[in-house]
């Protein structure tokens, strides 16, 4: 409809300047769907269910049957590390992958911890720690996404690698020492956990502070603007309305430069 193929469309980004321009933009969106990096992060979501079954089969005690959870759950940690670094590395960032990647994340986290202390491998306490801190912190990136993003530390990254070789080492069928390894590697990740959860809970609380502050800043410079100029009344309110509005679509924007 375009006159180029979606291939073509797709790979110059460029939105066709006759008629059919939104139509064409509208196709190019929707090709890029389909990406390297959105069908890593949708094979990782069908490996959910699929390592739940292999984990839970026979009662959830057959080490062979366990080593096979654990090879689907190492496929999803590592193409957690690709997905990511492919969609940035070569502009594959969508809104999809954006909402989805998390998701598949937690989904595969969740479902490991939930399978390992309903099988009394792992306790509890340790499960609805480790997942009160992802949601918490998800739930915080939205609470401060209108005025910045939270950016990945390097606490963070530890952590997600210490949780996935715990959890890794919880699946398999370990005796002995390695038994008593994994143990201290949980630990460590569930103080990881807790450690980069209160740092988070800090930046949230600054960047949202921050954010309010630069708001009001932009509104005052707008009226004084506004008044200066001898702007109306009306066009005083509709201006600050706009200088407020400006670092949300800034923050935005920042947003959508992560996936």
């Amino acid at each position: 409809m375009t006159g180029a193929p979606a291939s073509a469309a797709g790979g110059s980004g460029a939105t066709p300047a006759h008629r059919g321009g939104k139509l064409g933009a509208a196709a190019v969106n929707q090709a890029g769907l389909w990406n390297i990096a959105n069908i890593l992060t949708m094979v990782r979501l069908l490996l959910v269910p699929g390592f739940v079954v292999l984990l839970l089969h026979d009662g959830g005690y057959d080490p062979v049957w366990r080593s096979f959870a654990w090879a689907a759950f190492a496929v999803a940690m590592i193409t957690d590390i690709f997905d990511g670094h492919l969609a940035r590395t070569y502009n594959l960032v969508t809104d999809f992958g954006k909402i989805a990647d998390p998701i598949a994340d937690k989904a595969i986290m969740g479902a490991a911890l939930i399978c390992l202390s309903s099988l009394g491998d792992l306790p509890w306490w340790v499960t609805g720690v480790i997942l009160f801190r992802e949601l918490g912190i998800t739930l915080m990136r939205f609470w401060v996404i209108r005025h910045s993003v939270i950016p990945a530390s390097r606490g963070g990254k530890m952590k997600t690698l210490a949780q996935g070789i715990a959890v890794g080492m919880y699946v398999l069928a370990l005796t002995g020492p390695l038994a008593t390894l994994r143990f201290w590697v949980m630990a460590a990740a569930v103080v990881l956990t807790v450690v980069t959860g209160l740092d988070y809970v800090r930046q949230a609380v600054v960047l949202r502070r921050q954010g309010l502050a630069a708001e009001r800043y932009a509104a005052m410079e707008a009226v004084t603007a506004a008044a200066d100029s001898g702007a109306c009344p009306g066009a005083v309110s509709a201006e600050a309305g706009a200088g407020a509005a400006e670092p949300v679509r800034g923050s935005r924007g920042a947003a959508e430069a992560e996936r």
